[in-house]
């Protein structure tokens, strides 16, 4: 029944790809986003905010099934800043819960679809059982094959830049780095990212045009796709749009 199910899964996703998408070649090896509009969504319907957050986390599933399905490799999804600590207690409760509430109904699903799970950003702050949910979907996860799925949890941009060359710093401290050895091979390797390439395209949604301190190292040749539509309201049909805009670019790092 299950396999049942999975073909009759497979075989809509397919359909519903548009012709003009070339999942031959230039599918982005790894896309971030920027999950923006939420609180706007809730509050639009004169819903409390953590109603939007609970909305787009099915929003989530939506994206990762579509991304997995055309071939990307990894997705990042930008969940909690470094910054989002200012906002309302209760809206921070519940955003600490939703990694929780999230894998516990998705992580199987995930699992056989071979995804693996990781978390980047600090874990410094995170409540505890924040960081057992992740803790346990990294460790079930680990050995998949499939897309990798990134939350930026607890993540800032010039946070990880700073951590990357106190951590470089202290090499060189130590005489274990020479500091004509530093360059930007060697920053990369203390970021988050070590292992992970850089993203190929960022999403973002909302309507707002800028990074808000996300992978500023790791964006620096991204093709930025924006929309004003709000995170819940994002479907799998934006998403191809994205992808195919990004197909029609010409990415040329500086060359002519």
């Amino acid at each position: 029944m299950l396999e049942h199910l999975a073909r009759k899964w497979s075989r809509k996703e397919k359909q519903s790809v548009p012709a003009e998408l070339d999942r031959s070649g230039k599918v982005p090896q790894h896309v971030a986003v920027i999950m923006d509009g939420n609180g706007r969504w809730a509050n639009m319907r004169n819903l409390p905010r953590v109603a939007g957050h609970r909305a787009g986390m099915k929003t989530v599933k939506e994206v990762v099934k579509a991304a997995d399905e055309i071939g990307v490799r990894y997705m990042t999804m930008y969940a909690f800043s470094t910054e989002n600590w200012k906002r309302p207690r209760e809206e921070v409760d519940f955003l600490m819960k939703l990694p929780q509430e999230f894998l516990s109904t998705e992580l199987d699903e995930l699992i056989e679809r071979d995804v693996r799970i990781r978390m980047l950003g600090s874990k410094e702050k995170l409540p505890a059982h924040t960081l057992a949910a992740l803790q346990e979907a990294e460790e079930r996860t680990q050995g998949n094959q499939g897309l990798q799925l990134c939350f930026a949890l607890n993540y800032g941009g010039r946070d990880e830049i700073v951590k990357a060359f106190s951590a470089l710093a202290s090499k060189v401290k130590a005489g274990e780095l020479n500091p004509e050895d530093l360059d930007e091979a060697a920053v990369s390797r203390y970021l988050y990212t070590s292992d992970i390439p850089d993203p190929d395209l960022l999403i973002r949604t909302s309507g707002e045009i800028r990074l808000s301190n996300f992978m500023l190292w790791q964006l620096a040749y991204t093709e930025l796709w924006f929309t004003e539509v709000l995170w819940p309201d994002f479907t799998r049909e934006h998403f191809y749009q994205a992808i195919v805009e990004y197909q029609g670019r010409a990415r040329r790092y500086g060359a002519v």
